[in-house]
């Protein structure tokens, strides 16, 4: 019986290790991603009634038609950049049919929010996330929550490495910073 609680709390002491260490996904970074989507809220960047902009054509990993917008937005006493870009997809999608009835067509919200400096210096400091319509996280295939320093050290794959690519070395594609 020793044996059997001795391992028990030794895999249990481990496993907390390995998720407390996990890059993204843990419990801070999902909720600070929650108080974001609150910020995004308040703002009129995310759901009823949301500003919209003018839909464009995307690519992948987003989504075929995508709607940017950037301001800055203040979370507790740090006031940053950020950049909202809602994801639209499925049968028939189009500029016309997202302009139309945004809802119907909208997959996922990818978010960029500039921290604290010092919060990840090596990527620019920007919080990442992928919101549900509803505000809640999508996860990777491994069922981690994608906010937070998403695929950090994953150099093939995630935001991350994908943003590490944009011109200027601001980590953002649609214009420097």
């Amino acid at each position: 019986m020793k044996r059997i609680l001795i391992f028990t709390a030794t895999f249990l002491f481990v496993a907390s290790c390995v998720v407390s260490s996990a890059p993204f996904g843990n419990r801070e970074d999902v909720e600070y991603s929650q108080k974001l989507w609150k910020a995004l809220e308040s703002s009129k960047l995310v759901g009823m009634n949301a500003i919209r902009s003018t839909p464009y054509t995307g690519v992948h990993p987003h989504g075929a038609i995508l709607d940017t917008m950037d301001t800055k937005l203040t979370i507790g006493d740090h006031t940053g950049m950020v950049i909202v870009k809602k994801n639209y997809g499925g049968p028939d999608v189009s500029k016309a049919a997202v302009a139309s009835d945004p809802d119907m067509y909208l997959k996922a919200v990818t978010v960029m929010f500039k921290r604290e400096t010092g919060y990840d210096s090596g990527n620019q400091d920007w919080f990442w996330a992928k919101f549900k319509p509803d505000g809640s996280l999508h996860t990777n295939p491994k069922k981690m929550m994608l906010a937070g320093r998403v695929a950090k050290g994953n150099q093939a794959a995630g935001c991350i490495a994908c943003h590490a690519g944009a011109p200027g070395g601001d980590m953002i594609f649609n214009f420097d910073r």
